[in-house]
């Protein structure tokens, strides 16, 4: 590579032959005095080493001789400046490449290196050859580093005692640029922008100018570390031997090639590598993803997503971070911090806790427990200046004053510094979190968070947790959630999958194995499908703890086609902080259809569906279970459905709208079924007949509808005669209320076939 070609680039001085008025005495700037005049010079046409030279007498302490055209200086281009000379009488000086640089306008530039090496004449009439290299990069063998110069005015330097009588042969600038680039690769080198590299120095605009001259060349940036602390957005290629250091605050874009292996070349350390591709993604419209290459990035503590990008605290476009795997290290900074308060609680600011003491302690994110307090209740925002907290749901019973303890899980990746973030995707990622970290923690706020194709590996305490309404529109789809807890007893798992507080949630494909609960979803307007989620243990008879907890009584929610195996559906009303009825829905509007439950070696009390209502006065108003499978494996079990009465009862009086029909069971003794279909048999003539619902009433509820009554080959007298006649029917009879008693105007016998119900169906 040649500037003098490439560029068109006149380089070579004038020889002195060519008029002394060429050679200034000064600096070379236009009107600075010259050779040619005050007999400061003599050309001599023919000297026997040189040919043509200049001959001068040495009168200054240091005397210049300076080519008066100025010489363009680009960046990349490396000049060689050369001179040769002898001493033909008088003092011997030392003799030394020199020059002058400016900027574009003309004006001098002050501190850089402006001389080359001085040699010294030791004899008369021996040549003496001196150069120097002249360049806007720093690189071994420059010997004048002049960065952001434009043009320099070249020459020699003569130094030491006067008087002595000298001969320069003509001066000679070349382009040597080929001698600092590598053959043959089309690289634009930072270093030629005036990069240093040195740590210190902010070499940002190095790097934009070098992107700027890229021109579709690749971007070197050679061994060295570059301080770049300005925003830096690179749209070449760039290949990195030496690292970068950018400021948190700091954005660093590799637009052209945009993934986690080029960050890890350009910092040298991949948690810092994904920290700054995350801020990236952020601010750069023309990459929806970054990719980690399939690589494994080991995490030395829970990384703030948030912090990555300081300056912002809501995103709202379609990001995903996909192809990569996340794993702790073994620092104590994965341990959970515990911290016990004592604070106030009255369900008229049903999501505050006021007055707490010590609140500096407590931190955002940390899951709250205590007397009154539902699961999966965590710390949304923390306001120390009125010692108060914000809390993701209400408490059932904590009114008063209490001690509470707040637990603070660590995720490997913590988005709750967030305001508000949606549209963010994450997607084909490996979370190894390897017994000593959670997963993934949602921001406070948002809508359509997605994750898809992705593996929890082995969580301490959670898989995914919301700790505000950033899940509203979570999905999670396609994903494995594989508990570190397996080998334990189901009654000393403490693991869960995932939270949800807000709507409009999809679980959808995902299997999930051995949780204390797989999922606690909080919100309405959820779809359930598809899924597979176990949690069985070896223990005899064991007990089962719910697979999904649903915490609001009226969620609007479709659980379809999903293999339940040894946990069950729990439905509560825990995160009212007025949990008994009063002005709002019952527990309605669920509706569980085509799954598969089965079970083995539970206890008989076991059922897959449980109520379990917090306060008083509650009921069913909608409710539909339909085309399930429920089965044991391996003893029986009392029913598939029932309601958990450790804080009140259902009101069974107001039941409306219940369908069970098209279900199948399989050792379950107590099979229920809504519209019931009822066959009795009057063996003696009589007016009254009781008959009675039995067990299989779902929930074990009261027979309050009689929908029909059909006789089965007819109705006769005692004496044998046909009856025709409809009888009239009283439901809810007798002390348990599942009977009806149907009269009639004669006494007859026989039997009838009747379709009951459990509730109103209007």
């Amino acid at each position: 590579m040649n500037k003098a070609i490439t560029d068109g680039l006149v380089l070579m001085p004038a020889s002195f032959a060519a008029g002394l008025a060429n050679w200034s005495r000064g600096d070379g700037t236009p009107g600075s005095a010259t050779y040619a005049t005050g007999g400061a010079g003599t050309l001599v046409p023919a000297d026997q080493d040189f040919g043509a030279a200049l001959e001068l007498q040495k009168t200054a302490a240091t005397q210049k001789i300076r080519y008066m055209t100025a010489t363009p200086l680009l960046p990349g281009l490396y000049l060689r400046i050369t001179a040769r000379v002898k001493a033909v009488a008088g003092a011997l000086p030392a003799v030394q490449i020199a020059g002058y640089p400016t900027n574009g306008s003309g004006a001098a530039i002050t501190g850089l290196t402006v001389v080359g090496a001085a040699k010294q004449l030791t004899t008369y009439g021996e040549v003496v050859e001196v150069s120097a290299v002249v360049a806007t990069g720093q690189r071994a063998g420059v010997n004048m580093v002049w960065r952001n110069a434009a043009y320099g005015y070249f020459g020699i330097n003569f130094t030491g005692p006067n008087g002595g009588l000298l001969r320069v042969d003509d001066i000679e600038i070349e382009d040597i640029t080929h001698a600092f680039l590598r053959d043959m690769m089309a690289q634009v080198d930072v270093r030629d922008y005036g990069a240093v590299g040195n740590g210190v120095a902010d070499d940002s605009a190095a790097f934009l100018a070098a992107d700027a001259a890229a021109a579709g060349r690749e971007i070197l940036a050679p061994a060295g570390t570059y301080f770049l602390d300005q925003d830096v957005t690179l749209l070449a290629r760039t290949k990195f031997e030496g690292r970068v250091i950018v400021p948190d605050n700091r954005r660093f874009i590799l637009q052209g090639n945009f993934n986690l292996n080029a960050y890890i070349e350009a910092f040298g350390d991949e948690e810092q590598a994904f920290r700054k591709g995350w801020q990236a993604l952020l601010n750069n419209a023309d990459h929806e993803g970054f990719d980690l290459c399939g690589r494994r990035i080991t995490l030395t503590r829970p990384l703030d997503m948030q912090a990555c990008d300081p300056g912002r605290t809501t995103f709202a476009q379609r990001r995903v971070i996909r192809n990569g795997q996340f794993q702790p290290d073994e620092s104590p900074l994965w341990d959970a911090q515990t911290v016990t308060a004592q604070a106030t609680y009255t369900a008229a600011n049903s999501t505050r806790l006021t007055g707490v003491s010590g609140i500096g302690a407590i931190q955002r994110g940390s899951l709250v427990t205590g007397t009154g307090v539902g699961r999966e209740v965590y710390v949304t925002d923390v306001d120390v200046a009125n010692n108060t907290l914000t809390l993701s749901a209400e408490l059932y019973d904590a009114e008063g004053t209490q001690t509470f303890t707040f637990t603070r899980f660590k995720y490997l990746l913590d988005f709750s510094g967030y305001t508000t973030l949606s549209q963010v995707i994450l997607a084909d990622v490996d979370f190894q979190c390897q017994g000593r970290a959670s997963g993934v923690m949602l921001a406070r706020g948002g809508t359509a968070f997605h994750i898809r194709d992705c593996f929890f590996t082995r969580p301490k305490d959670r898989g995914v947790t919301s700790i505000g309404r950033g899940c509203q529109g979570l999905q999670i789809d396609r994903c494995q959630f594989l508990s570190n807890e397996q080998d334990l007893p189901v009654t000393s798992r403490v693991s869960i999958g995932f939270n949800t507080n807000a709507n409009d949630v999809k679980l959808r494909n995902t299997r999930a194995v051995m949780f204390r609960h797989f999922g606690v979803l909080a919100g309405s307007g959820n779809i359930v499908m598809g899924n597979h989620f176990f949690a069985g243990d070896s223990e005899g008879t064991g007990v089962r703890y719910a697979g999904l907890v649903i915490t609001m009584p009226n969620p609007r929610m479709t659980i379809m086609g999903n293999y339940i195996d040894n946990n069950s559906l729990e439905w509560t009303n825990e995160h009212s902080s007025s949990p008994a009825l009063g002005v709002q829905f019952s527990f309605g509007g669920l509706t569980i259809s085509g799954n598969n439950f089965t079970a083995g070696n539970v206890a008989p009390w076991f059922s897959w569906i449980v109520i379990k209502p917090y306060g008083a006065g509650h009921y069913i108003q909608g409710l539909t279970v339909t085309d399930n499978v429920f089965r044991t494996i391996a003893g029986t079990v009392e029913r598939a459905e029932r309601v958990d009465t450790t804080f009140a009862d259902l009101d069974f009086g107001r039941v409306r709208n219940v369908l069970f029909t098209g279900n199948v069971f399989n050792a379950v003794t107590n099979e229920a079924r809504n519209p019931l279909n009822v066959s009795f048999t009057q063996g003696g003539a009589s007016r009254t007949w009781v008959l009675d619902g039995g067990a299989n009433l779902p929930f074990g509820g009261r027979l309050r509808t009689v929908e029909s009554v059909v006789a089965m080959g007819g109705l006769t007298t005692g004496s044998g005669g046909a009856v025709y006649e409809n009888p009239s029917v009283e439901v809810e009879f007798g002390d348990s209320r599942r009977q009806a008693r149907l009269t009639f105007g004669t006494a007859c016998r026989g039997t009838v076939r009747c379709m009951v119900r459990m509730d109103n169906p209007n």
